[in-house]
């Protein structure tokens, strides 16, 4: 089984990213993975409250990235390992620019 992440920034760059159904992180494997990435690109929490849940990091990684992160292919593969692992879904749209998540 394989997994397709679809990144839509808008019309002009939209990715369709595919991961082989072995290469999917673990929950707690993609977890850590987008931890890092949320700290290391200085995201911060969506909500006032200061809660950050996995669809707000999944969200905020591909926006603090950036459509040209998206053309190294090393890297477009360790977000949607990570994305479908964390949310468990074999198809998933990111649409960043919505601040969106759909199934």
């Amino acid at each position: 089984m394989h997994s397709t992440v679809k990144v839509v920034f808008g019309p002009a760059h939209e990715f369709d990213l595919q991961v082989d159904g072995s290469e999917v992180l673990s929950f707690e494997a993609a977890r850590a993975w987008l931890d890092e990435q949320f700290v290391l690109h200085g995201c911060v929490p969506m909500r006032g409250s200061g809660k950050v849940l996995i669809a707000d990091k999944i969200v905020a990684v591909a926006a603090a990235l950036g459509p040209a992160a998206f053309a190294d292919p090393a890297l477009a593969l360790d977000y949607a390992r990570a994305a479908s692992g964390a949310l468990s879904k074999a198809l998933l749209r990111v649409d960043v620019a919505k601040h969106a998540i759909s199934y």
